[in-house]
């Protein structure tokens, strides 16, 4: 007699989507010279398997700091950070982190820098036909066999990339990664992050300064605020939803609203008037 696969048995054989975070009430305090310095206080927020959140601020607010708490770098002073509701450990391989400098061994190819992203122990064979598939994912198919010193900086950020997605991370760290590129080489690197997620679509956190960067990426924008030790005020400024599907129109006019909000609680005055040019 066969046997009959019943809608509950389909959704309980269904693998649940990994890249669930959740943040808990985190605090990060570090030690002062006379007293303790609060960096993050009060940040709740959870994070949907395969989303985009891209995270503003002023310097000193606690960005990298909230992004090295999601790689398992640091530990909160007082909080929880989970990744599919367990704890990150040192070192998590359930994330990966792509910086603003590619960081690549300038004595190694591409494609050795791209391999030392694979997890211990995978067969040889396997990392081969991995680096492989993330090098053509990334347009460097061609470069394979070269040396950082001989590719652009956007190749060799698009070499960091497939470096970080090696592992095949839950979640996908970025700390301002297209911030030292030129402003055409930056767009095309948006547009190929774009295509990555749609390819690997991971859970992302990207911390950025460009306001437009992150209304085009992202499906929220958590901005952040600096603290005081006089103030129990959360770091979570505001939570914005980014309308639209991506990937969205740059030129959007749907977009002033929230980039005036934006700028307006990053302390960039928008409303100022432009001096008549004289003649």
């Amino acid at each position: 007699m066969s046997a009959v696969l019943t809608a509950s048995d389909a959704v309980r054989s269904t693998p649940a989507p990994r890249g669930a975070v959740s943040l808990s009430d985190v605090r990060r305090t570090f030690a002062g010279a006379t007293r303790a310095v609060p960096v993050l206080r009060g940040v709740d927020l959870d994070i949907e398997p395969g989303e985009i959140i891209a995270v503003v601020g002023p310097s000193g607010c606690g960005k990298s700091t909230l992004l090295r708490l999601l790689a398992g770098l640091d530990a909160p002073s007082a909080g929880s950070v989970t990744v599919d509701g367990t704890p990150l450990r040192d070192t998590d391989e359930r994330t990966a982190v792509a910086f603003q400098e590619p960081r690549l061994l300038p004595w190694r190819t591409i494609t050795q820098n791209v391999q030392l992203g694979m997890p211990r122990g995978t067969a040889r064979a396997d990392a081969s036909a991995r680096v492989a598939e993330l090098l053509d994912l990334v347009g460097l198919a061609g470069a394979a066999s070269l040396r950082p010193r001989e590719v652009s900086g956007g190749m060799a950020q698009r070499a960091s990339l497939a470096r970080a997605l090696a592992r095949g991370p839950e979640v996908l760290l970025l700390d301002e990664p297209f911030g030292a590129l030129d402003a055409l080489t930056r767009l095309r690197m948006q547009d190929l992050l774009l295509d990555i997620h749609s390819a690997e679509p991971t859970t992302v956190v990207l911390v950025t300064h460009d306001v437009e960067e992150a209304l085009y990426l992202a499906d929220r924008v958590l901005q952040l605020r600096a603290i005081d030790s006089d103030s129990e005020d959360s770091s979570i400024a505001r939570v914005i939803e980014v309308p639209g599907i991506r990937p969205r129109d740059r030129a959007d006019r749907g977009f002033t609203d929230l980039r005036a909000e934006l700028l307006d609680g990053l302390g960039v005055d928008t409303h100022r008037s432009t001096p008549q040019e004289t003649r």
